[in-house]
């Protein structure tokens, strides 16, 4: 598979990104795909904190998180998606599917053998993330939700269908300049540390293709997964659940995750972070102190 490989010096000097690179490359399915992840926090820690990201961003999104979960003795495993991130980024943006990406992170989870799992998600890690306990219920015991929904195939609101038709006519989307309109007190070096694993437009097949993906009509790739992951939030999860909500987000926003948390059973009323956009992980540190707080961990 054709796939370009994100120079190390793109890397240089982040800020507050101080965290050791980790890799896999012989993944079943995904052998010769390299896949970042980071790894944090004591070890033999007992619990583990996976948290995903989603489109554009990577694992920086979870700099502010990270800290804070692993300062409470917990592991913590934060993925680049293939495509993003220090991940291997394959050029034919066929590749990107609901489905080789499901697969992905499954094969992660048993590559690393995560066990008493709190899922972190977030946008396309919820996406992605919210049908993978149905799967390996045994794995999961904690969820950790912020912006995102369980597209069913049906429209997931008017704030997405623009972003969608903006994402599409932005081949070469410049992220900095998007991340700073989502989160207007982000700066400089914060919005360029998000660009930084796509140097130029041959990057951003990822980017471009994943608002494509979302299943908002029916017959569409991952249906029949979100389907049965709508199921068992809704019936059989007995964990404990918590919600955070970035309230200024134009599109998966309040109204969106009002649905989602009748969707979780048991999921007590959000965390609203008033100031918070769509890449509401940006107010993270004190989402995940409260989420710590709830947990009782």
């Amino acid at each position: 598979m054709d796939a370009l490989r994100t120079a190390d010096s793109q890397f240089a000097g982040l800020p507050d990104f101080d965290f050791a690179p980790h890799y896999v490359d012989d993944m079943p399915g995904y052998a010769g795909l390299r896949v970042h992840y980071l790894d944090e926090g004591p070890a033999g820690a007992t619990e583990t904190f996976l948290c995903l990201h989603g489109q554009p961003t990577w694992s920086y999104l979870y700099r502010k998180m990270i800290p804070v979960f692993a300062g409470a003795g917990h592991r913590v495993i934060a993925p680049d998606l293939l495509g993003f991130g220090r991940s291997d980024k394959p050029v034919d943006e066929a590749v990107y599917t609901f489905a080789f990406h499901r697969g992905l992170l499954m094969a992660l989870i048993e590559r690393l053998d995560l066990q008493r799992i709190t899922l972190v998600c977030q946008d396309w890690g919820g996406i992605l993330g919210l049908t993978i306990p149905p799967a390996m219920p045994e794995r999961f015991e904690r969820l950790l939700v912020m912006n995102t929904t369980i597209p069913l195939g049906a429209p997931v609101s008017d704030g997405f269908d623009r972003w969608r038709t903006y994402n599409r006519s932005q081949p070469d989307l410049d992220i900095a300049a998007l991340m700073q309109r989502s989160q207007p007190d982000m700066t400089d070096a914060e919005a360029a540390a998000y660009a930084a694993p796509f140097p130029d437009a041959r990057y951003k097949a990822g980017v471009r293709r994943f608002p494509e993906l979302v299943m908002t009509d029916p017959g569409m790739a991952g249906i029949a997964e979100a389907k049965r992951a709508a199921e068992f939030w809704r019936d059989e999860w007995s964990g404990p659940s918590f919600m955070a909500v970035g309230m200024a987000d134009p599109v998966l926003g309040p109204e969106v995750m009002a649905r989602l948390r009748a969707t979780i059973r048991g999921c007590p009323p959000p965390l609203e972070v008033a100031d918070g956009g769509h890449f509401v992980q940006e107010k993270g540190e004190a989402i995940a102190r409260a989420a710590l707080k709830a947990f009782g961990i």
